[in-house]
């Protein structure tokens, strides 16, 4: 029997609840399928470069088994693309709000905690968008802040309160999905990085994960909440180091002597599966 090649296994089990999100979205094969080509264009003409010039679609061809016609249409499309439209994705509008609020020090108590803010005038919820949206409606990020459980209003003064540090959109919204997309691009991105380390000389970024496969079912109800409250106590604790280094809430400028931006951050998710039986049907050893 042919044995299986890892790699082989491992995209299955990447691609497997993949297909399922994206059956649910209405992603037929075909749509899947041209933007894995156009991915494997870039990839090919963007990260193999031989340290003099960018790979010629020839070479991107053989590279990808593509035709050199198709390997031409994606790089014209990729091309075609709206420059910056991968900044902003990095860059969700409402979350960012959220941030500024718990950071800048004008829309702090005297304790360092995020201030109750009226809707309008000086250092307002308003003037908290513009400086950390841009052009966003006010009244439209705070309609999406209110839906989500992140911000209530004080019943007594009207006020605006900031009840949770993050804002994290539910469901298949555009939001979650751009999230979607950055979450498992930037893991995939850091196992790559690890895997080659040894051969760049690039120090491994930090990747552990945490797992048990022969828990109880009573237990999880417990674990669930439990494990949400040191996730989120960690990454508050972390907020507080890094926040405060970005320029938006700093006021340093891009490309200042300190060098270009750099995107950075720590991840954490929870997951659960039934635990797979062994071929003679009893549960894990």
């Amino acid at each position: 029997m042919k044995k299986t090649n890892p790699l082989h296994q491992a995209l299955f089990r990447i691609l497997r609840p993949l297909a399922r999100l994206l059956l649910r979205n209405g992603i037929p094969f075909g749509e899947f399928s041209e933007l894995v080509k156009r991915a494997y264009v870039e990839a090919a003409l963007e990260d193999f470069a031989d340290g003099r010039r960018k790979p010629t679609d020839s070479r991107a061809a053989v590279m990808t088994g593509l035709t050199r016609k198709e390997v031409k249409r994606h790089r014209e499309i990729l091309a075609g693309e709206q420059t910056g439209t991968r900044d902003l994705l990095h860059t969700n509008r409402a979350s960012r709000v959220v941030s500024g609020w718990v950071h800048d020090a004008a829309f702090q108590t005297g304790d360092g905690e995020p201030a109750m803010l009226v809707f309008d005038g000086p250092l307002s919820f308003s003037e908290l968008v513009k400086r950390f949206s841009g052009d966003m409606p006010p009244r439209a990020v705070l309609d999406e802040l209110l839906r989500v459980g992140v911000v209530s209003v004080d019943g007594d003064s009207g006020r605006l309160v900031l009840q949770q540090r993050a804002y994290v959109p539910a469901g298949d919204s555009e939001e979650m999905l751009q999230i979607f997309g950055e979450d498992v691009s930037d893991l995939i991105t850091t196992i790559d990085h690890n895997l080659v380390s040894d051969e760049s000389g690039a120090p491994p970024r930090f990747q552990r994960t945490l797992t048990y496969n022969n828990i109880p079912p009573e237990v999880m109800e417990r674990w669930r909440r439990h494990s949400a409250v040191q996730s989120q106590a960690l990454l508050e604790q972390l907020d507080k180091w890094l926040g405060p280094h970005d320029r938006d809430i700093s006021g340093q400028q891009a490309g200042s002597q300190s060098g270009d931006s750099v995107r950075t951050g720590v991840s954490i998710f929870f997951f659960e599966e039934p635990a797979r039986k062994n071929p003679n049907g009893e549960g894990p050893p």
